[in-house]
């Protein structure tokens, strides 16, 4: 019954936020913005959507946020770290844990000093400092993670996203948005897709003191997550209370023919195939760098994919954009007025205007099969109770509530089936819900 709880007030926050215009924005990503930026190893909790939480160590940011005062709160991932193309970055970990810990920021040329020395970069000492400085050169999307033990504390916790905006990003001003030099990365709104997962039994032992039992070569997770949480919780809001930890959502929304960039990060030791339901998404780069032949073409290499594979430690750059194109049918349901419920010739010769966005070919065009009666339908929590985008209709008591804008939904998922589930508890994991909001209905 909690879990059923939770479920439906997650459901119930998403449904709020779209209709009220509250919430985070839709359009950029979460994080810290500046050059400098003071992080502290942690230990800490995070709590899974079955009831359960999960001992921690991560990266903190030493100041004040939206969802922690000054003084840091360890959180998972860690800070998303965002900076502008040629910006002098430095990065000062202090270490609060009993263990020697770092970081790494991979495709940026580092200098360490401070600490100890390591196999990977300089590393901080229980209750030492070390810092990293370096100049973000390259537009992109990387990781940071720790170069200490990583088999380890990658799996802790001690993992974060890192962004460089290209020279003349403006935030507020989408006609400035790319995610690389080029036109072919621009796009109107952003969603990070941070992929990784937890092997809870490595938790318990390292929480209870047992560092000299934990063996990783047995690596086998249980929890995977999307920025830091679970289904249904990667659809609450960013920084609700009750997830002090995990501050980030994931809850990609959209109208009909806008550009999705989607930031995808392998942020632990597995790989996760990252499937996208509605169509094909468009890979434009990977590991920072376009998928281009020569520098400046643009990103003429990019993968058409409807499943993206993410690898440890890797990052891929797509771009999703939905119009219903080559449905076969009219999404919007346009009928003519003069006869209503008459579609096909009936409403082209009405001349029944076309949707800004909508696919000439298909429009008018009446659903290819004859839709059952409502009463034999399963009806699913977000259906409006009409199959057309920007229409309700009837619905059974009880059932749908949580679509009243007659938006579509599609779920964006792993597509390893066992990455659906919170320690076995289906449906969960590594998923969230996409959602195609009507032109007419602004997004917060």
């Amino acid at each position: 019954m909690d879990k059923f709880r939770k479920t439906v007030l997650c459901i119930l926050l998403l449904a709020v936020a779209v209709l009220t215009g509250t919430g985070k924005s839709y359009a950029v990503i979460d994080g810290v913005t500046g050059s400098t930026f003071n992080l502290s190893a942690k230990t800490g909790y995070i709590s899974t959507p079955e009831g359960n939480s999960v001992f921690m160590w991560g990266y903190a940011f030493n100041g004040s946020t939206d969802f922690c005062p000054a003084g840091g709160c360890m959180q998972y991932p860690g800070p998303t770290i965002i900076v502008d193309q040629g910006t002098p970055v430095t990065v000062n970990l202090t270490n609060n844990l009993t263990v020697n810990v770092s970081i790494v920021f991979p495709g940026q040329d580092v200098s360490a000093s401070g600490g100890v020395p390591g196999i990977l970069t300089k590393e901080a000492l229980p209750g030492g400092t070390v810092n990293y400085s370096f100049t973000a050169n390259n537009p992109g999307t990387y990781i940071y993670y720790s170069g200490t033990n990583s088999d380890l504390q990658v799996d802790m916790g001690l993992v974060g996203a890192f962004i460089v905006r290209p020279v003349g990003y403006i935030e507020g001003n989408p006609a400035t948005y790319k995610a690389y030099s080029h036109a072919d990365s621009k796009y109107d709104r952003e969603v990070l897709m941070f992929l990784s997962e937890v092997d809870p039994e490595i938790h318990q032992l390292v929480e209870n003191g047992k560092m000299n039992q934990v063996d990783t070569t047995t690596f086998f997770p249980n929890y995977w997550f999307e920025n830091g949480r679970n289904l249904p919780d990667t659809m609450v809001d960013a920084y609700v209370p009750w997830l002090p930890s995990q501050p980030y959502n994931c809850m990609p929304m959209m109208h009909p023919g806008e550009k999705m960039l989607i930031r995808f990060i392998g942020g632990g030791r597995a790989s996760h195939p990252l499937h996208t339901h509605g169509n094909n998404h468009l890979v434009i780069a990977r590991d920072g760098r376009l998928l281009e032949s020569s520098p400046g073409s643009g990103a003429d290499l990019s993968e058409s994919t409807f499943t993206t594979t993410v690898y440890p430690g890797g990052t891929a750059d797509a771009i999703f954009t939905w119009t219903g194109e080559r449905l076969g049918w009219d999404i919007y349901g346009h009928t003519d007025p003069t006869n209503t419920g008459k579609v096909g010739a009936d409403c082209t010769a009405a001349g029944v205007p076309l949707q800004p966005t909508e696919y000439e070919p298909d429009h008018c065009k009446p659903v290819p099969v004859d839709l059952p009666n409502t009463l034999n339908l399963t009806i699913g929590p977000f259906y409006s109770g009409s199959p057309f985008l920007d229409q309700t209709g009837s619905l059974p008591p009880g059932t749908g509530g949580y679509n009243s804008f007659g938006g579509l939904f599609f779920m964006w998922h792993s597509h390893n089936e066992k990455e659906l589930t919170n320690y076995n508890v289906f449906i969960g994991g590594m998923g969230t819900m996409a959602a195609i909001v009507p032109l007419g209905m602004p997004i917060p």
